[in-house]
């Protein structure tokens, strides 16, 4: 709702409320894992160098899956697009940042020599409270909106928020012609005021209950992966839950959105995994292990 929180006199630099939240959300999420990880008997420095490793390549993965999504609405025939200052600035997509962020800790832990499984475990609740810190960003920004709504929970964003993201604040700002005549008859006009379903911040909410529950099994854990296994769990039930209100242009796949198709993907190979975990792990404590 606060897209700029100040700028600095003489100097025409904005100070942006999403960089500043995404910025926060990265040493929030940092600090959690450093100390989790600490509990775990991992060491500290490798854990902070496979940090900020992740965080390039979560952050190069989220623009990439960002491309590839809008290829043919905003980037086909714009290729000068993808290396403006706008597409920095922009939030790319989270499951992107997330796959270049597993890729690249199987690659660094490999090199470290560091358990892949518990390792992960003392990530996921750093993840999990720097993404609901990134969410209040993409509220803050405007991005990442809702569908239309009435209901109580409507939010009507800023026009400083329609000039830096698009998020439509009248009728004729929706992007789909068919939500423009259903909802300007719905509220009289194509001028009137439009009201959002804040997505952002159902998924925030999401998250935050997510970050309390792993800590919790963290402390109770019975096997390494439970933890990022149960935050794949939680977090691919919740974005295909949100989705649903959420107003996502970017494509389908078999009546799902894209983002709810790569959340039904992420369920499976998840449960795929607590399986495999929980056989090991049984093999492991049987009595002919023992012996």
């Amino acid at each position: 709702m606060f897209p700029e929180l100040f700028k600095i006199p003489y100097l025409n630099f904005t100070i942006y409320t999403y960089g500043l939240l995404v910025a926060l959300s990265f040493i929030v999420g940092l600090w959690v894992m450093s100390r989790l990880a600490a509990r775990d008997g991992l060491d500290k420095q490798k854990v902070y160098d496979l940090g900020l490793w992740v965080l390039v390549a979560s952050l190069v993965g989220s623009k990439l899956l960002l491309i590839i999504t809008e290829w043919n609405d905003r980037y086909s025939g714009n290729i000068g697009a993808i290396f403006s200052l706008d597409f920095l600035r922009s939030n790319g997509v989270f499951y992107g940042g997330f796959i270049g962020a597993v890729i690249a800790s199987v690659i660094v832990m490999r090199k470290y020599n560091m358990p892949w499984w518990r390792t992960a475990d003392a990530f996921a609740p750093g993840i999990a409270i720097g993404h609901f810190i990134g969410r209040l960003g993409c509220f803050s920004a405007g991005c990442c909106w809702g569908e239309p709504t009435t209901a109580w929970c409507g939010v009507h964003f800023t026009e400083k928020g329609y000039e830096a993201t698009g998020v439509p604040t009248i009728v004729s700002q929706l992007t789909d012609p068919i939500q423009q005549r259903v909802w300007a008859d719905k509220l009289g006009s194509p001028d009137a005021l439009v009201k959002l379903h804040p997505t952002q911040l159902y998924e925030a909410a999401a998250l935050l209950v997510i970050f309390i529950v792993l800590l919790v099994m963290f402390r109770h854990r019975k096997f390494h992966g439970q933890i990022v296994l149960a935050y794949a769990l939680l977090y691919a039930t919740a974005r295909f839950i949100v989705e649903f209100w959420r107003d996502d242009p970017r494509g389908e796949l078999l009546n799902l959105s894209t983002s709810q198709f790569i959340a039904v993907l992420l369920f499976i190979g998840a449960l795929v995994g607590l399986f495999l975990r929980l056989r090991s792990q049984a093999k492991s404590a049987s009595p002919q292990s023992a012996t």
